[in-house]
């Protein structure tokens, strides 16, 4: 009884997805340490597969065609952000948007368009950080420390001290508890991170407060994702992570941060390489 009771506490799925999240873990981190090219790729590849997923969620006429038109934006976008060339990148996802949403049928022409700006929003978001020279690699690292960070806490925090759900129409599972402890984890991780990996170390304060902001966001990104599962009746976003469903469903959080990131980063930062300006305050 209390093996079965501890289990049910933790969740019964729980080594299996703890295996799969420490495996994506690895290969994340070892490409942020890589970085370049080989980074670029390795996002791209994910930003590919999550523009699939998106489209197969909407649904509709000509989804491959989306979806080859979607990945093509993303594979002529993310040299300009290697380059730091923000504005260009984002140009071609618009335009990249507007013709994936002109294959839709007219119901889902928006939400198949948006799927484009939702996963190139992953590859130049992450790409735009990283290639910085100085800051690029503390960028990503304290994305990951602060997003992982709130998901695993929240996930712990809420088996542990349950009580009112976030939003149980759209995420049952989802207590305030959890997001509170999250969001309070991510952001001590993030500071403390930021503190070792920046190059001249980081002002914790600041740190610590646009931590909290880049948690909150992140699990509004989880919800958002949550919410649009709800509207295409899918429980997952695709079957391809064990133990996690789809890619969107580990990256939804992620994805949110990093556009969250890298646009407050550019419009603190002056020049072309903008990950500076999440750590100069």
């Amino acid at each position: 009884m209390r093996g079965g009771g501890w289990r049910a506490k933790i969740g019964a799925d729980l080594p299996l997805r703890a295996a799969t999240a420490v495996t994506l873990m690895i290969l994340g981190l070892g490409a942020a340490w890589v970085g370049g090219f080989s980074f670029l790729a390795f996002w791209l590849v994910g930003s590919a597969l999550v523009a699939w997923e998106w489209q197969r969620l909407v649904g509709g006429e000509r989804r491959w065609m989306r979806v080859g038109v979607a990945v093509l934006a993303l594979v002529a976008a993310s040299p300009f952000a290697l380059r730091g060339e923000a504005i260009r990148a984002c140009f071609v996802l618009v335009v990249g948007a507007v013709a994936t949403g002109a294959l839709a049928d007219r119901p889902r022409r928006i939400w198949a368009a948006a799927g484009v700006v939702y996963a190139g929003a992953l590859v130049v978001g992450v790409t735009l950080l990283r290639a910085s020279p100085a800051y690029g690699l503390a960028a990503i690292l304290w994305l990951f420390a602060v997003v992982w960070g709130t998901d695993v806490m929240a996930y712990f925090g809420g088996r542990r001290f349950g009580g009112p759900k976030l939003w149980p129409s759209v995420s049952p599972g989802k207590t305030w508890s959890g997001a509170i402890v999250g969001v309070v984890a991510g952001a001590l991780f993030g500071a403390i991170v930021a503190e070792v990996a920046a190059p001249g170390g980081a002002r914790f304060l600041p740190m610590l407060m646009l931590g909290l902001a880049a948690s909150v966001v992140s699990q509004l990104g989880d919800l958002f994702e949550s919410a649009m599962k709800r509207r295409a009746g899918a429980k997952d976003s695709s079957g391809l992570i064990p133990g996690h469903g789809g890619l969107m469903d580990r990256l939804d959080g992620f994805i949110a941060a990093t556009a969250f990131a890298a646009v407050l980063a550019g419009v603190r930062s002056s020049g072309a390489w903008i990950a500076g300006g999440l750590f100069q305050w």
